[in-house]
């Protein structure tokens, strides 16, 4: 129970390993809070810049909630997660601040879709399974019934979660669900090479980028422009360091300040 989560640091970039192999990388209750610690630790701390989650195994990704968790297992009456008293765990990923890159190394269902729209970016294993199947068990999708139809076409979206129905990666990049899809022993390092080149970055400006994109959802655009949300990187050294840097062709040293 003690390694549910693995973290690694390299770098500016934190590493998170959903490692539960042998229930295909299922969120238990200790998992997702250690998620939730994990992703506030990040958001927290201004020498990490990029998140990767990936999932241990070669399986799956994550496959949803663990069933063996649920109400039906513990005889407990259960009002659903927008009743919880704790935050959301794909809220609490989404507003993290930073970019979160989720390296879809298999299987991706019911909440490990939800991790990945919770995401900002996508490396998917050829071939692995996507979509929601809590139609099929009497849950509700509560993350993805909002964000799946803004991410994709309604309509898609909608025959998704009404039907069960699974799409492979390619399916799900046509649809802009996944950046790119590769080979399944080249997923973790494909993601990592998308974070170094994201960490080789303005810390600052990046996260900026995200908080504004972010927040500016369904905001029209007039107040969306007059938005002032995330760090500003017009007011920090680094704006300065990255005019020297150019002028003197070199590379900057970032200080995230």
């Amino acid at each position: 129970m003690d390694h549910e989560l693995i973290i690694e640091t390299e770098g500016a970039i934190r590493i998170l390993t959903l490692n539960r192999p042998e229930r295909r990388n299922a969120l238990s209750r200790t998992l997702r809070e250690k998620l939730i610690e994990a992703f506030l630790d990040v958001r927290a701390d201004p020498a990490i810049w990029v998140v990767v989650l990936a999932g241990a195994g070669d399986k799956a990704f994550c496959a949803g909630a663990d069933l063996k968790e649920g109400p039906a297992a513990s005889g407990r009456r259960d009002l659903g997660p927008m009743h919880a008293a704790a935050p959301l765990l794909f809220e609490v990923i989404a507003d993290t601040g930073k970019p979160v890159i989720a390296a879809v190394n298999g299987a991706a269902i019911g909440g490990g879709l939800e991790l990945m729209l919770a995401s900002d970016i996508c490396i998917a294993a050829q071939g692995a399974k996507i979509g929601l199947t809590e139609a099929k068990v009497g849950m509700g999708a509560a993350y993805a019934s909002v964000v799946l139809p803004r991410a994709i076409p309604s309509a898609i979206a909608l025959e998704m979660m009404f039907t069960g129905r699974l799409i492979d990666a390619d399916e799900a990049r046509h649809w802009g669900l996944v950046n790119k899809v590769v080979a399944a022993e080249e997923v973790l390092d494909e993601a990592m090479e998308m974070a170094r080149t994201i960490a080789g970055n303005a810390p600052l400006s990046v996260q900026r980028m995200k908080e504004m994109a972010r927040k500016s959802e369904g905001l029209p655009r007039a107040a969306a422009l007059r938005l002032d949300v995330g760090p500003n990187p017009y007011l920090s050294e680094d704006r300065h360091e990255g005019a020297r840097a150019f002028l003197e062709k070199r590379k900057p040293v970032w200080k995230g300040r």
